[in-house]
């Protein structure tokens, strides 16, 4: 029996939301049966970005930059807003209360600014993030999309995978 799926009604924003909500709760499902030890084990032996080494910093990771998509938007937008600190969580049901509220956080950019304009074609009022990308508002959730499907699959190959194999895991951050 199939549950009908109930869509945000808001055009474009909503479209994003919605997929963005999608993209989390794949993740969430697949860290349902991660111990606490398969957490904070390393997998990934060879990286030098500590936000790939194991289970337990690529979701901190995930997190944390959850955050800073809005961030700096909000900074586009003229907000004083600080940056998120890393947080690292000992459980995965603390991962998915923390990737829940890091929604909510995502949710309340559209609530405080409903007709954000979403998409900006000239090249000197794009956001200019922290790690040297150009992105209007539209680009910067969609990559924010995109980089929980990354990083929730390599959590699911991490969960194939011990350390001894490691067998292309290997990560960049953003």
């Amino acid at each position: 029996m199939n549950q009908k799926k109930e869509f945000r009604n808001n055009g474009a924003i909503g479209a994003l939301l919605d997929e963005y909500e999608k993209a989390l709760n794949e993740l969430i499902e697949t860290i349902n049966d991660i111990s606490e030890k398969e957490l904070t084990e390393v997998i990934d032996i060879e990286t030098d970005d500590e936000d790939c080494k194991s289970i337990q910093n690529i979701l901190t990771h995930v997190v944390q930059s959850g955050y800073t998509y809005v961030v700096e938007i909000r900074k586009w937008l003229g907000e004083n807003v600080e940056y998120r600190n890393k947080i690292k969580l000992r459980t995965t049901e603390e991962y998915k209360s923390a990737l829940k509220e890091m929604f909510e956080f995502n949710e309340q950019l559209f609530v405080d600014h409903p007709n954000l304009k979403l998409s900006e074609n000239d090249p000197q009022k794009k956001i200019n993030v922290r790690w040297g990308q150009n992105y209007d508002a539209e680009q910067l959730l969609e990559h924010a999309i995109v980089h929980i499907l990354r990083h929730r699959r390599q959590i699911e190959k991490f969960k194939e995978y011990k350390p001894a194999a490691n067998n292309g895991n290997r990560c960049t951050s953003h």
